[in-house]
């Protein structure tokens, strides 16, 4: 009989868990991925000038996207320059824990 309760038990963690997956996942998918939005940071990141509020706003938008730019090798240099990272302190966007 114990090993009776414990099924429904672990079938009901096992939906509660795949439920919040999927609404994660929805959440990410409604907010897309696009290193076109930081055209704005541009200038900033090649000419090391202060970042514009409209490239804080799109970094900021974007930062949950910052972990798959870095696995692009076109993305990667310019996100690792100190350029890059003095933008993110000015946008007080954190570094993401990639």
């Amino acid at each position: 009989m114990k090993g009776s309760c414990s099924k429904p038990v672990l079938f009901t963690c096992a939906i509660i868990l795949l439920l919040i997956v999927a609404q994660e996942n929805r959440v990410v998918s409604g907010q897309s991925c696009d290193p076109m939005q930081l055209i704005p940071c541009e200038e900033a990141i090649h000419k090391g000038s202060k970042p514009s509020d409209t490239c804080c706003a799109r970094l900021n938008q974007q930062q949950h996207c910052v972990c798959q730019y870095m696995k692009n090798p076109s993305f990667k240099s310019f996100l690792d320059s100190p350029n890059a990272k003095r933008i993110a302190t000015d946008c007080r966007c954190p570094k993401p824990k990639c």
